[in-house]
């Protein structure tokens, strides 16, 4: 009944509109329609879109955005391993320290209350603890590297406001015992000399980048820490040096500069048979743990570093080179005038003036007497182009090869200068018109008591655990022949002689058999030719001479006094050296001692 109503109601109303409206009427419902329809399909067209741009098209981008606010990377500070000298006593270690930081804003009692709870613990006064708390509200550094004794004495006053944050530092508990061959570490914790620089590799171990998830609240989750992240190696660097004799040497030439007013002076003891460095000792040194107190030029060792002219110390290396390649014999004899003219050049002997020539003398007295002249004789019996070639092989002008940094090459005239005027021969026969580091003179005297063999000096022992294990050890070069082994008894025969009756008599022990050679040589200048008033006195051992191991070296820059040469500034020194390391090594005496 309702429906027939409606429909005859329809019938009324559109019986009452024009048909033009009637038509509009029934196409509105279709058109909101289709307008809904396009609107929707729009929408999730767009979407579509914008899916693909999110998913797609900037998907690594929002990933990586992604990841930057969930993730973060840390890389966490792990010590630098240990270095040990030989024997096993620590030269360098990390130790943790602490900086003290004051946050006044956060204080809940007087600052001069806090001043004077604080100042006596750290070391500071209460004036300046004030003075330091008025300066901002927060962030305030107070304490610099202080030690875990003192952060626990800071942290027992339990003082609202003071902060102290953990971090590590490189101490040398020898302090400048070993400063010349350990070096330092700067404020970045790098290497900046010794073996800190240049074994930075072994020192610093192997760290892995850890990654960490972030909460919503930013707070970290250690999700991704590996397990046992934190536990590290015990490795640590052994080295060749024996800190007892590293102290005996440096303790001797100490004493030997202070008592000839000397500018500098070095010390090295090597074992002829390896290379290895048993203590190399330069002075003045510095401080690595206070190192920022020092001139820089201390970081330099300049046993390694700096050129000189050997002088006299060089003969026996000579007399090497003419008996092996046939230029003279053991029984060869020349005389000696006490002066020779070698062009425009007068050549004399260091004694002319008080003794004047010495005659008819062996090669055993040349070295014996020190014969400059005797010296030229020997060389003038090579041709200059073969003599050249024997110091090119002894590796003049080039470096040893040590395991420390900044080593410099030495320096020698080139082979057609050399060849080519009379003079430059003449004063190389002698030590001088040529230079080397003091080093390389121990490692060429190395030649004479091991054989003939050059070996490569080095202080590097290698890495081993805290059992005493071996982890690695570093590949040395193999020994290179440069004189055989006869060559090498005659030699050393006559230095022995040196030792015993010449100008070495200062370096003789009761009982030991110990070959030497002085050196007192004119100190070159920067600018060309040589001081008038400085000299270098230098003297090299070989001990133990029917047993021959250990090269001793001790070279002393610009000592004061007439009396100040090699036999009575460095010979001594040699003397205590080898007295310390009798002790050290228990070694027997040669021969039964005199009573």
């Amino acid at each position: 009944m309702r429906d027939r109503l409606q429909v005859k109601q329809l019938q009324v109303e559109r019986s009452n509109l024009p048909p033009a409206s009637f038509q509009r009427i029934l196409q509105l419902p279709r058109f909101r329609l289709l307008l809904v329809w396009g609107l929707m399909i729009a929408g999730t067209a767009g979407l579509l879109l914008n899916l693909y741009r999110l998913q797609v098209s900037q998907a690594s981008m929002l990933e990586g955005k992604a990841r930057k606010q969930q993730m973060i990377y840390m890389r966490p500070f792990v010590p630098r391993r240990q270095i040990i000298d030989r024997n096993g006593n620590v030269l360098a270690v990390d130790q943790p320290v602490y900086r003290l930081y004051a946050h006044p804003k956060l204080f809940k009692r007087s600052k001069p209350e806090i001043a004077a709870l604080l100042a006596p613990v750290i070391g500071k006064t209460p004036t300046a603890l004030e003075k330091l708390f008025n300066q901002k509200p927060s962030g305030i550094r107070v304490g610099r590297l202080l030690t875990e004794e003192v952060a626990d004495r800071v942290a027992r006053l339990q003082v609202d406001g003071l902060e102290l944050i953990q971090q590590y530092s490189r101490l040398y508990p020898q302090q400048d015992l070993a400063a010349d061959v350990v070096g330092y570490v700067d404020v970045d914790h790098r290497g900046q000399a010794g073996v800190e620089y240049s074994q930075e590799k072994l020192l610093e171990r192997a760290v892995r980048t850890l990654r960490l998830s972030r909460a919503g609240n930013g707070a970290i989750m250690p999700d991704h820490v590996p397990e046992g992240f934190l536990h590290f190696d015990d490795l640590r660097l052994q080295l060749t040096l024996d800190s007892r004799l590293q102290r005996a040497a440096r303790f001797a030439l100490k004493e030997k500069i202070e008592q000839f007013k000397a500018e500098r002076g070095t010390v090295i003891v090597m074992d002829a048979l390896n290379g290895s460095l048993l203590a190399m000792v330069s002075e003045p040194t510095y401080n690595p743990n206070r190192y920022y107190d020092f001139d820089v030029g201390l970081f330099k060792n300049w046993a390694l570093s700096d050129l000189y002219e050997p002088g006299s110390t060089f003969k026996p290396l000579n007399v090497a080179i003419a008996l092996e390649a046939g230029a003279i014999q053991p029984d060869s004899q020349f005389h000696d005038p006490g002066r020779i003219q070698i062009g425009r050049w007068p050549i004399a002997n260091h004694d002319f003036e008080s003794r004047g020539g010495h005659g008819l003398l062996t090669v055993s007295q040349i070295l014996e007497y020190s014969s400059n002249i005797g010296m030229v004789r020997i060389i003038q019996q090579m041709k200059p182009s073969v003599y050249y070639g024997w110091l090119e092989r002894l590796g003049l002008g080039q470096k040893v090869g040590i395991d420390l940094p900044f080593e410099s090459p030495g320096q020698i005239k080139s082979q057609q200068e050399f060849t080519t005027s009379p003079i430059e021969p003449a004063t190389t026969s002698f030590g001088q018109g040529f230079s080397l580091t003091p080093i390389q003179l121990v490692q060429l005297h190395a030649t004479l008591a091991n054989g003939g063999k050059l070996v490569t000096p080095h202080v590097v022992q290698g890495l081993y655990d805290t059992k005493a294990q071996l982890y690695w050890q570093p590949r040395l070069s193999a020994p290179h022949p440069i004189f055989s082994p006869a060559t090498t008894q005659t030699v050393l025969a006559m230095m022995e002689k040196v030792v015993m009756e010449g100008t070495g008599r200062n370096a003789q022990i009761p009982g030991y058999r110990i070959a030497g050679k002085t050196g007192t040589a004119q100190k070159a200048s920067p600018t060309g030719g040589y001081y008038t008033n400085a000299r270098i006195t230098s003297f090299v051992g070989i001990f133990p001479v029917d047993s021959p191991r250990y090269v001793v070296l001790a070279v002393v820059d610009e000592p004061k006094g007439r009396d100040a040469f090699g036999s009575t500034v460095a010979a001594p020194i040699v003397k205590s050296v080898i007295e310390a390391l009798i002790a050290i090594e228990r070694l027997p005496p040669s021969q039964p001692m005199e009573r």
